[in-house]
């Protein structure tokens, strides 16, 4: 089920933080959505995806219903669960139409779904704020991130740390060169070349790039999901399933 999973217990005045990044296995879906795809718009069974997203929910101690996704649009919106900040509690469980996804909730986890764009963890663990991120090229070259990291301050957040999950590499991304160019235009260290010579984007390293750039700690997980086949791909695969990243604030400890 996970790719990658770390779990920082609360110390002192910090909060704690679970954040993790699934793998295909141990799921229910059938070919060629096998096995845990997290997704209901790739024309899997709606009864898998449910199975499979229970079984997530489960292995981090909370509801189905405590999971928080995206309606994920390459776009560069972000948006606030209810409850936090300023938004107001809601019983609506629509999925926002954004690309960034903000909580200073314990009682929900955030998730970003993927198959080669890079998901973007993030979490302040003295104010208590996470995020998720969905950065695809489009979501780079827009600034979804820079996005997210201001609305996060605007909200009271300011020891920002980021995990960057797999996704396809420079080496496996071939666009066209105009596509590449544009890309680069916008950060330059993005502009890349396939195993072939043929033009690429390298959106990782675009990511991290705005993530240093606005004073963020970043650990960048290594990994290819095009190369690594217990990761979803749709560069590799076509019609596929979706992992995800999935980012939950453990609350502070209690001070007698």
């Amino acid at each position: 089920m996970f790719w990658w999973r770390e779990r920082i217990e609360p110390s002192g005045a910090e909060y704690g933080v679970e954040w993790a990044i699934t793998d295909r296995r141990g799921g229910s879906s059938q070919e060629p959505f096998d096995e845990l795809n997290l997704a209901r718009h790739v024309g899997d069974l709606d009864e898998a995806v449910t199975t499979n997203r229970h079984r997530l929910a489960h292995e981090l101690g909370l509801r189905l219903a405590d999971l928080r996704f995206m309606d994920q649009v390459h776009g560069c919106d972000v948006a606030v669960t209810p409850g936090t900040g300023e938004a107001e509690p809601t019983e609506d469980a629509v999925p926002p139409s954004v690309d960034g996804l903000i909580s200073g909730r314990t009682d929900e986890a955030l998730v970003v779904m993927v198959a080669d764009c890079v998901p973007v963890l993030l979490v302040d663990r003295v104010e208590g704020f996470v995020a998720a991120v969905h950065a695809g090229r489009p979501g780079m070259v827009s600034g979804v991130v820079p996005a997210t990291l201001a609305r996060m301050r605007e909200l009271g957040a300011r020891d920002l740390e980021a995990l960057v999950g797999p996704s396809v590499c420079g080496r496996c991304y071939e666009v066209p060169a105009d596509m590449r160019d544009a890309a680069a235009a916008v950060e330059p260290v993005s502009a890349a070349v396939t195993w072939t010579g043929t033009p690429a984007i390298d959106l990782a390293s675009g990511v991290v790039e705005q993530l240093v750039r606005e004073g963020v700690s970043v650990r960048w997980l290594p990994g290819c999901t095009k190369e690594d086949p217990d990761l979803y791909s749709y560069r590799r695969d076509g019609q596929t399933g979706r992992f995800v990243g999935v980012v939950r604030l453990l609350e502070r400890e209690r001070v007698a």
